[in-house]
């Protein structure tokens, strides 16, 4: 059976620890309505939520207490360690496709089987169980499949709902994403990477989405993505290699070769365009 592996449905963004009220203030100004979110399982994170009307959303997250919270050798230590995002720098650090909630018809192993005929290792690990609690009582599943920690925010993880995503995402009333800057959806991901990873990466990528870049040099790559609400307009994910001052300062901040960089919004026609940041990640306004 045919798995789909390229319907782009969240964005994580990471603040400081404890700081998911003042990201959701930082938002907020932004023009952007943030929804509550909740603490996930394990208890060392939680979030909010800015829902899009094209079923994408932004994860506005932090870790419920900083490292030295927790005592050395503590099994909460161990866990906060072992995050995938426990080091990561504030802004965009990663972004998720739909998966499809099953360990039989496996996301994971649709993934590695392409990139195993490709000639490349195995991409992704087997399916791990998630979840959280809402403000409001409800627990939420799902199954996320993931790669490797070292290409996580290089790769996309992939999170496929047990229980209804419209748990997870709550997209009704319809006014949930509804939002005063009139964005409507993502325009774009763009991620920068190192050249010497650069066609590494978009081979990898290749396998992921099962698909070659709509657009394809030796410095950039884009795809087009699905998108979750069916006749929206599609996103891209762009890879390319840093090509600017900013860029390449971007890249050295994050302390790796790739970091998500960018992420474009679409907003009605006569609203706002330009840039600006989150203030820890950049973003970009398109009609």
């Amino acid at each position: 059976m045919s798995i789909n592996t390229h319907t782009l449905d969240h964005i994580v963004h990471l603040t400081p620890p404890g700081s998911v009220k003042e990201a959701s203030r930082q938002f907020t100004a932004l023009g952007f309505k943030v929804l509550p979110g909740g603490v996930h399982a394990g208890g060392l994170t939680e979030n909010a939520l800015v829902i899009l009307d094209d079923g994408v959303y932004l994860e506005l997250i932090s870790f419920t207490h900083p490292q030295s919270h927790y005592p050395p050798g503590s099994p909460e230590r161990t866990d906060r360690d072992k995050n995938p995002w426990a080091y990561k720098s504030p802004g965009w650090i990663d972004f998720a496709f739909l998966g499809n909630g099953s360990r039989t018809n496996s996301v994971s192993d649709s993934i590695n089987a392409r990139a195993r005929a490709h000639g490349d290792p195995d991409l992704y690990l087997p399916e791990q169980d998630g979840g959280r609690t809402r403000p409001d009582g409800r627990v939420l599943k799902w199954l996320i499949s993931p790669p490797p920690v070292e290409s996580r925010g290089i790769l996309p993880f992939f999170c496929g709902d047990v229980t209804p995503r419209a748990l997870r995402v709550p997209s009704d009333p319809p006014s949930n994403s509804e939002h005063p800057s009139t964005t409507k959806g993502i325009s774009f991901v763009h991620a920068i990477v190192s050249s010497a990873s650069f066609a590494q990466v978009k081979s990898e990528l290749v396998s992921v989405i099962g698909s070659p870049p709509v657009e394809s040099t030796n410095e950039r790559a884009a795809w087009e993505l699905g998108t979750v609400h069916p006749g929206a307009r599609q996103p891209r994910l762009v890879v390319s290699i840093s090509a600017t001052e900013e860029q390449a300062a971007f890249l050295a901040e994050t302390g790796s070769d790739i970091g998500i960089f960018e992420v474009g919004f679409r907003v009605a026609e006569g609203s706002q365009k330009g840039s600006g940041t989150t203030p820890y990640g950049k973003i970009s306004w398109e009609s």
